[in-house]
């Protein structure tokens, strides 16, 4: 009996400890001034008629104007899907969400000056792992099919794998097909095993969403390292994650 609470023991020291240390590549992570700084050959995007300007910035430190005008291009692509969702459309509830003080913004921007698309995202601990959580990528409708939106995630991945995290998480919507395909065939995601159709299966019908996810470069290295070594993963049992659907 004494050692099998001996090894209980353990285990929750090792699951604290790995806790913790997650937690601080997190914390490294908000504390940059640029998570895109060693990225500049993706600063710039000039393909398919669009001459534009992409750069990272914290909610802080972006004007009125700006988050405005990003809350008013997710309304506008976003709000008829939501108000077929369960949740509906909360439009107090949305814009709290993007001016969270832990949400970044990926910002692309044409020369003018002019924003045209933007990702909301943050680096935050998703059941006990570090990760990069795309909570939204919105384009305006003059710069869509033009691979600005696969380009941006690129940029996420990136990012993502720079600051060592484990993955790029995101929520979409069941009945938002386009998003799917482009999530699922186009960039290769696959459903997160935090998903309610893996972790509740014979409930589909509750719920309206998936949440997708893609490893870093960097965790599957960790992963690849570990098997050699013969290290062993385990996981606890998952619950919905609270994050409103991003698309």
């Amino acid at each position: 009996m004494g050692s099998s609470r001996a090894l209980a023991a353990s285990t929750t020291n090792m699951e604290q400890a790995r806790y913790a240390s997650s937690m601080l590549v997190v914390e490294a992570a908000n504390a940059l001034e640029d998570p895109m700084a060693e990225l500049k050959a993706f600063k710039n995007y000039e393909r398919n008629g669009l001459s534009l300007v992409l750069e990272v910035q914290k909610v802080s430190n972006l004007d009125k104007n700006t988050v405005d005008w990003a809350f008013s291009v997710l309304k506008a692509n976003m709000e008829a899907l939501y108000e077929k969702s369960q949740g509906g459309w909360r439009e107090r509830d949305k814009r709290e969400e993007i001016t969270h003080e832990k949400s970044w913004f990926l910002l692309a921007k044409n020369l003018d000056g002019d924003y045209v698309g933007f990702s909301h995202f943050r680096f935050d601990m998703d059941f006990d792992e570090e990760v990069l959580y795309c909570y939204e990528i919105q384009l305006e409708r003059k710069v869509q099919r033009k691979g600005l939106g696969k380009f941006m995630m690129q940029i996420l991945e990136l990012m993502a794998n720079k600051t060592k995290m484990s993955k790029v998480v995101l929520t979409v919507f069941k009945e938002n097909r386009v998003a799917n395909k482009f999530y699922l065939e186009t960039l290769k995601y696959a459903v997160d095993e935090t998903s309610p159709s893996v972790f509740d299966p014979m409930s589909p019908d509750l719920y309206d969403y998936e949440i997708l996810s893609k490893k870093t470069l960097h965790k599957k290295l960790a992963e690849k390292e570990a098997h050699s070594h013969g290290g062993g993963c385990c996981s606890g049992p998952h619950h919905h994650h609270h994050s409103v659907p991003a698309h």
